[in-house]
């Protein structure tokens, strides 16, 4: 909760529950009982909302609130997130992965996290087709009325992880009522205005962007390795160009900090686009 006051007093208009790489499967290999893993799903947004309505109340005794109302959104990782493999970032899950297998693996994690009262759900770094496809398909299956965004992976910026392009997999978002916004997630920096431009042309949904530092994660070594990396600096520049090109939230994910946020939330306060916190 008081990482989620971090960002709030940084100025994100959207905060993101601590529920990524939070799966069922995987407390249930930890030893835990469905009904705690379940609980702890809850919990992750409960936490975040708490934070939220906090923050506002102490706001508003300010007799000029500087701040936005924040939404929370409930954060679902792709497939890829919960194998801990790196495959979030190629798409490759193996020959054996189905849509259907897709289906399973996220459906009572998304009932439980919907459920759990968020303003939103955010799919996030989904780095292929077939996962894009049975995200949407459960959204209409299990009749979720909570309104959704999915945010893909990216390396190269004109592809998915996967290599399969944004057009394909817009072709099922922007087919889908459930979903109203799309976007990239943990991209580097540099390829995001690029990517903006591409989806603003093949899609009338809102647009999100949260890259990462810039920095390159090494699955197999799990640990983060040095490239070209952004500071609050670079991110203020490039959130004004992100904003111009057509993206309505604009925000940080991994390595980037509370103060990457006030930085962005600075520049683009009094513009259209909301800063988004990747928690």
């Amino acid at each position: 909760m008081q990482v989620h006051m971090q960002y709030l007093e940084a100025g994100a208009d959207v905060i993101i529950s601590s529920s990524y790489q939070a799966t069922i499967p995987g407390f249930l290999a930890r030893g835990m009982l469905l009904e705690e893993a379940e609980g702890l799903l809850r919990t992750s947004v409960e936490l975040a909302l708490e934070a939220r309505d906090e923050f506002w109340k102490s706001a508003l005794r300010k007799s000029k609130p500087v701040y936005n109302r924040a939404l929370v959104a409930a954060s679902i990782g792709s497939y890829g997130a919960y194998l801990a493999d790196g495959s979030e970032y190629s798409g490759s899950y193996g020959d054996d992965i189905t849509t259907e297998k897709l289906k399973d693996f996220h459906r009572r994690r998304l009932q439980v996290l919907a459920s759990a009262g968020p303003d939103l759900i955010a799919f996030e770094a989904i780095p292929n087709k077939m996962e894009a496809q049975a995200l949407v398909d459960l959204l209409d299956e299990e009749s979720i009325q909570v309104p959704s965004w999915i945010c893909f992976s990216s390396v190269d910026g004109e592809h998915l992880c996967s290599g399969e392009s944004f057009g394909d997999c817009l072709q099922i978002l922007n087919a889908s009522d459930k979903v109203v916004v799309v976007g990239v997630n943990c991209a580097p920096p540099q390829v995001i205005e690029g990517i903006i431009r591409d989806l603003k042309k093949q899609t009338k949904k809102a647009i999100a962007v949260y890259p990462n530092s810039g920095e390159v994660w090494d699955g197999r070594a799990k640990r983060w390795l040095p490239a070209e990396c952004f500071g609050h600096k670079g991110f203020d520049v490039l959130a004004k160009r992100w904003q111009e090109a057509g993206a309505s939230l604009i925000g940080g994910c991994c390595r980037t900090t509370p103060s990457t946020i006030r930085a962005v939330s600075k520049v683009l306060k009094g513009r259209t686009a909301f800063s988004a916190a990747q928690i």
